[in-house]
């Protein structure tokens, strides 16, 4: 996690036993704490905005606590009364956001532990959702995956809304749609992610949020020098149909080798137009037809 902030004025010195040392961030659920607990230990308390505890608090609860610890920040504790809180262990390092780009073996070594991680967590019935950069903290023992504030298991029904749920450069084109958001759509989120440990940027831009989910929808993604060996893996779980995308399972085992990686598929030939980025210029389509073969699920 990045160093603390000071605490502002208005934020409490303490909730329930755990004092607080510092900022670490915040977002739309709460403000995550730079804590001690009672034995002195450092930890991250999340502490709701609003109050009060709501239903997306407690499954956030319920789903880091079904995951197994090692891939993830290992809920410590937890209170749905008075001011709701959530505490987990301090990882001490930066997030993949802040620590830019990665190459050889660094690359294969973060793929390798994010796929573990994300099988884990669909192992556990849990779909994350949210899975992004900022969301991977690379602990000096391994990257950890943390806040679980929109994840679901997968036996939960979807609620529609009109709002957009998750974190646009890394969402999957049926969660732009509202169609339900299963395991697959962390596999493409996955995908976009090492794109961006590679590259500096993820695979469809980061720029204005309809030219994001345009490109999502309707345009090749942006690779860059992303490596050979991950090229036709990130391809794969890149599918525009959900059902293309090969279950997180498979891609691990083909990222250490257990199984030959799918093909490379034949893609229309990427533009390089000037302006702030890959995208401008003229417009990358869709290739023609699904890859070559679709990897088994």
């Amino acid at each position: 996690m990045p160093s603390a902030e000071p605490l502002r004025e208005g934020d409490p010195g303490a909730v329930g036993p755990y004092r607080l040392l510092g900022r670490l961030g915040a977002g739309g659920q709460g403000i995550v704490y730079l804590g001690q607990g009672p034995d002195g230990r450092p930890v991250a308390v999340k502490v709701l905005r609003e109050g009060r505890a709501d239903e997306r608090f407690a499954k956030e609860i319920e789903a880091a606590r079904r995951v197994e610890p090692f891939c993830i920040a290992q809920v410590l504790d937890a209170s749905l009364g008075g001011r709701p809180y959530i505490v987990t262990e301090y990882v001490e390092g930066p997030s993949l956001h802040q620590a830019g780009r990665h190459s050889g073996g660094d690359l294969q070594r973060l793929a390798v532990a994010t796929a573990t991680a994300l099988a884990a967590i669909h192992r556990a019935g849990v779909v994350h959702r949210d899975f992004k950069p900022a969301n991977v903290l690379l602990g000096r023992d391994g990257p950890r995956v943390i806040d679980f504030g929109i994840a679901r298991t997968a036996d939960q029904a979807l609620t529609v809304t009109s709002g957009i749920v998750g974190t646009p450069a890394y969402m999957a084109p049926e969660q732009f749609a509202g169609a339900p958001a299963g395991p697959a759509v962390d596999v493409f989120a996955w995908a976009s992610v090492i794109v961006y440990a590679a590259t500096g940027t993820p695979p469809f831009g980061n720029d204005s949020l309809p030219a994001v989910i345009r490109r999502i929808l309707n345009d090749e993604p942006y690779l860059g020098d992303l490596p050979g060996p991950l090229r036709p893996i990130v391809l794969a779980c890149l599918s525009k149909d959900p059902a293309a995308r090969p279950a997180i399972q498979d891609v691990l085992l083909w990222l250490i080798g257990s199984r030959p990686a799918p093909p490379l598929p034949r893609l229309m030939r990427p533009c390089h137009g000037g302006g702030r980025g890959p995208w401008t210029g003229s417009r990358r389509r869709r290739a023609a037809g699904p890859p070559a073969s679709s990897p088994s699920r």
